[in-house]
């Protein structure tokens, strides 16, 4: 922190008169600037042009006659002035997040705003539970961020949202409070025309020796793929690691390998898509998908409104996984069922 005595200027806090010349968009711009460590997802994360973001900074490093960022390192690190400037920054932020929470409460579920951050996975389903809370609730405003794990884990810390989903969460180690609400299996996929498409009860001995695409490190769908595996005492052949599950259904519709992912990936598509479920042995593994928000964090009406609601579809997102594996199944029957072509 700055010293006070020697920066007379930060005492209390920002001065009027810095007050009077500091726009809310710089505010924003910066705060988000030192959060991510990068002008550049700075724009992205605001919908800004880059030059747009370096022209404000200067604007705001100007006006408060101080440096803010420390650009030697590789990352951008804020200076004493800058974390004394972000730090005011944030407790504005937060004040106004609970005037909106104390505004929606007087009036009621009309409106209000609700934000929600899933991770990627999630993103097959939540947009239509979204969908159908607001035509319950037509009057609020929703804002839905999808990102990978350890982007949804600092946007916990930072409380940047009001609910999350995502899967097997810490809630020692995120100071959270969690609500299991719907199913989340996981299947192993591989391409219709694989050879391992018409076999049935495949072992993990025998899946082990096929090459596996993976999410990158960190993921929970690999943690889980790993965990299973090792139980087992087996090491998977992992031929690539790829960010996103669309990627990896095309490299495994490429014929590059196998792959574990949610079921929840094939929903668009179904089972008449050109990937198919394995069936292992062990398979699918059952997980859940979780409602998610800080421990400290005083809900608003909507917030709650909508963890209540997001409950009530468990029981549909069940039937649908359901209905999904059903169907793939029955894919399965029909090929073994087929009579054998003569060589």
């Amino acid at each position: 922190m700055i010293n006070n005595d020697a920066n007379p200027r930060f005492k209390g806090g920002l001065p009027d008169y810095l007050i009077r010349h500091v726009t809310f968009r710089q505010m924003q711009i910066f705060e988000a600037i030192v959060r991510l460590g990068s002008f550049t997802r700075a724009a992205e994360e605001l919908f800004l042009t880059q030059p747009t973001v370096s022209t404000q900074f200067k604007k705001l490093s100007d006006t408060m006659e101080l440096p803010l960022l420390d650009q030697s390192a590789r990352q951008f690190k804020p200076t004493e002035a800058g974390e004394e400037l972000y730090q005011t920054i944030r407790k504005i932020f937060d004040s106004l997040a609970d005037l909106d929470t104390r505004l929606a409460e007087l009036k009621g579920l009309r409106r209000g705003r609700l934000r929600l951050g899933v991770i990627t996975t999630a993103k097959y389903f939540a947009p239509e539970i979204l969908g159908d809370f607001c035509r319950q609730y037509p009057g609020v405003d929703v804002a839905l961020k999808v990102t990978n794990r350890d982007r949804i884990f600092q946007r916990i810390h930072e409380n940047e949202d009001d609910v999350y989903i995502l899967g097997q969460p810490s809630e020692k180690e995120l100071g959270v409070k969690s609500y299991p609400f719907a199913p989340n299996p996981m299947v192993v996929i591989a391409a219709k025309d694989h050879p391992l498409c018409a076999e049935s009860d495949i072992s993990l001995a025998r899946l082990v020796k096929e090459p596996f695409i993976s999410r990158e490190v960190g993921s929970g769908i690999r943690d889980t793929a790993m965990k299973m595996f090792a139980a087992h005492g087996l090491i998977p052949n992992i031929r690539m690691e790829l960010g996103s599950n669309e990627a990896i259904k095309h490299a495994v519709v490429g014929g590059l390998g196998v792959a574990l992912l949610s079921l929840h990936t094939l929903s668009l598509e179904g089972a008449d898509g050109p990937v198919d479920v394995l069936d292992v042995k062990g398979f699918p593994i059952e997980r859940k998908w979780y409602l998610v928000h800080s421990k400290d964090k005083e809900l608003s009406p909507i917030a709650r409104a909508f963890l209540e609601f997001a409950m009530t579809k468990e029981a549909p997102i069940r039937a649908h996984m359901a209905d999904l594996l059903e169907k793939f199944s029955k894919r399965h029957r029909r090929r073994r069922a087929a009579p054998k072509r003569k060589t």
